[in-house]
């Protein structure tokens, strides 16, 4: 296993794959076209974590100008309970400390108790705010 790296284009196969894998995917957003958004722009990278050719884990992470915001932090189902979410989490908090960022945020569902107790484990806290949100796009 080796430590969190930057994803390159040609993972983004195994990256989608591995998001799906982990229920992280939903049919309104095209995660290929998160990756490859994610890739080609300077205030966001993919980590990926590798064991021998195969991703077992990674997370996108985004710098919005104003706090930077986790997504898609997936560990392969059979590689969980190792600390790869922890290691995956202090790579992508590290990458937003070099790019200044003051605060990181990130989004988990209500009723994903799991990834709640995982996050607070880490010293995350719930805040008092609600999100709000609409589709620029139709979305069937």
């Amino acid at each position: 296993m080796t430590a969190p790296e930057t994803a390159q284009a040609t993972d983004a196969e195994h990256v989608v794959a591995l998001w799906e894998a982990c229920g992280l995917t939903r049919s309104w957003n095209d995660p290929a076209a998160d990756f490859a958004l994610a890739l080609a722009t300077p205030t966001s990278i993919v980590l990926v974590i590798r064991a021998g050719d195969a991703i077992i884990g990674s997370v996108m992470v985004g710098f919005d100008g104003h706090r930077g915001w986790v997504y898609y932090l997936a560990v392969d189902p059979r590689a969980q309970r190792r600390g790869l979410g922890r290691k995956l989490m202090a790579a992508a908090e590290e990458w937003l400390r070099g790019q200044g960022v003051p605060k990181i945020q990130l989004m988990v569902r209500d009723d994903n108790r799991a990834a709640l107790d995982f996050y607070a484990n880490l010293g995350l806290e719930r805040q008092d705010v609600i999100t709000l949100g609409r589709f620029l796009k139709d979305v069937s």
